[in-house]
């Protein structure tokens, strides 16, 4: 167990939702412990009023309250029976007098509402029900009796590959439900995973949502929260979004593999300074008996900028994650968003995607293709508009039941990535649209500028170093399905070239192509005149 006398001396960051010392919200990178804040009485005192939330009453008539399973900030957790099937559930019992301030109110009602939307998912505890009285508030859950994540690597020091995979992948799928679902948990930790039972074969459960929020699609996130040894570099910088979730579940890999955590310190201070000066050793044991397929995961979901970590979706589709299975990949969030961004785009951009796209290979485009397969139901090889709206189905409203994405724009979105005019979705089309250019960008700076010149040399067919009037106006000849006017075909090229040509020259050179590519938007890319996006 050598492997892991470094992880024995790390304290235990504990649960609220199981009733152990809860995670903190931390007010800075040199505040005090967590762990002193764990017992802090909360602020304020409770004047007895009456408050109502709104769920059924009568827990006491439905079960028998059994022993203690642990204690938090705002609750006690305990085992209960059903009086008539006799089954057993955890009972989260929080005080009403313990919520004295408006937040606390609202964190309880936001607790529930996450654990009811994603209830029924293997991976993620079960809301069995909510209930009242004059004093308490009975949050029901299933029972887990296996114990925690935590103990278990304590226990073994360290995991095999294939077993760490399997842990992997059921808590990347819970990642993957939550942000498919709007829900960011924000304390992810191995403490937060119970087994269901004590059988080698156990799944895990996520618990513990008090952290969570909803979110739409670009919410930042200012406040820092979670437990030291898992939160994320951009959670210290106060900005962030459901990345940090994907990077809690590359640290938790780090330490099932190695016994250790990655980023050490004795205070939480030093922790925060070593995840922000982000040197990771791999090359002390165990890391060079690690499998490189392992290792390129982990570093993936340990990308520094969020912008080009991988999505928990993206990393089910990953070779290691997988394994043998033929895994039913969940549907990535971040995908149908580049969609809907994508048929916004201009002419130009969009043809400029797709020569990116191009030069992509197979492995770089795997999970793209895992999306495609997931989103076409009846494996016709296109998506139709009626599987497009039932793969848009769980973004369509957010927590207050407000519609997220239309109708109208998943029409939009249709018409935007059709190229060819159909009324269908290829393989092709949707790998274009779908395609993640600021990982690109942020991941490999070589791979790039590799890939950019070769999307604009397959646009600059005469090989001048430039892309003029006449290359343009053969694209849009050949664009497929798509019959024009000749006054139609010369009004588009003049629109393409003022987008992109910067200098007034009267055609494109790679600098300016790069700049319309990673400019977020039409507008955007026409306000810049800076230096080339090299």
């Amino acid at each position: 167990m050598g492997g892991c006398l470094s992880y024995l001396f790390l304290p235990k960051q504990g649960s609220e939702g199981d009733g152990g010392a809860g995670s903190t919200a931390m007010p800075g990178h040199d505040m005090s412990s967590v762990a002193k804040l764990k017992g802090e009485t909360p602020f304020g005192t409770s004047s007895g009023r009456r408050m109502t939330f709104g769920y059924e009453s009568g827990f006491h008539e439905v079960y028998r309250v059994g022993k203690e399973l642990g204690r938090g900030q705002f609750g006690v957790t305990y085992r209960c029976q059903d009086k008539d099937s006799g089954a057993h559930y955890a009972v989260k019992t929080i005080t009403k007098r313990s919520l004295v301030s408006a937040d606390s109110v609202e964190d309880t009602k936001r607790e529930v509402a996450i654990l009811k939307r994603l209830s029924g998912h293997d991976n993620i505890v079960s809301l069995r029900g909510a209930y009242e009285d004059d004093n308490n508030i009975d949050i029901v859950m299933e029972e887990c009796r296996g114990g925690e994540l935590f103990d278990k690597i304590i226990a073994k020091g360290h995991y095999a590959e294939k077993d760490a995979a399997v842990l992997v992948k059921q808590m990347l799928r819970v990642v993957a439900e939550c942000h498919l679902n709007g829900v960011i948990h924000r304390d992810l930790k191995p403490e937060n995973f119970l087994f269901i039972d004590d059988s080698d074969d156990s799944r895990i459960k996520a618990i513990d949502f008090g952290l969570s929020e909803f979110f739409l699609p670009g919410t930042k996130f200012t406040d820092v929260v979670g437990s030291a040894y898992y939160v994320a570099p951009e959670v210290l910088k106060r900005s962030y979004g459901p990345g940090a979730d994907v990077w809690s579940i590359g640290v938790i890999m780090y330490i099932l593999l190695s016994g250790q955590p990655p980023f050490w310190g004795p205070t939480e201070s030093s922790i925060f300074n070593e995840i922000l000066r982000f040197k990771l050793n791999l090359k002390k044991a165990p890391w060079p008996q690690i499998s490189d397929s392992a290792k390129d995961i982990m570093l993936k979901m340990l990308t520094f900028d969020p912008r080009g970590r991988i999505t928990a979706a993206q990393a089910l589709s990953h070779p290691w994650v997988k394994g043998e299975e033929a895994l039913d990949v969940p549907l990535d969030v971040s995908v149908i968003n580049n969609m809907k961004e994508f048929s916004s785009y201009s002419r130009f951009k969009k043809i400029a995607i797709k020569k990116l796209a191009q030069t992509l290979t197979e492995e770089e485009i795997r999970d793209l293709k895992d999306q495609f397969r997931r989103i076409d139901k009846d494996n016709s090889g296109t998506i139709t508009h009626q599987e497009l709206v039932e793969s848009v189905r769980h973004m369509r409203t957010n927590s207050d039941g407000i519609q997220v994405i239309s109708d109208g724009e998943v029409e939009g979105m249709l018409q935007g990535i059709d190229s060819d005019g159909n009324g269908e979705i290829d393989m092709s089309e949707f790998v274009v649209a779908s395609l993640r250019l600021s990982q690109l960008l942020r991941r490999d700076k070589t791979a790039w500028r590799e890939k950019t010149k070769q999307a604009f040399d397959k646009l600059d067919t005469n090989g001048d170093g430039f892309i003029d009037v006449e290359e343009l106006r053969g694209e849009v000849l050949g664009s497929p399905g798509r019959s024009m006017e000749e006054e139609d075909v010369e009004a588009q090229v003049l629109d393409m070239l003022k987008e992109a040509d910067r200098d007034g020259n009267g055609k494109i050179d790679y600098g300016e192509f790069c700049e319309l590519l990673r400019s977020r938007s039409l507008r955007e890319g026409s306000r810049k005149k800076g230096k080339e996006a090299r």
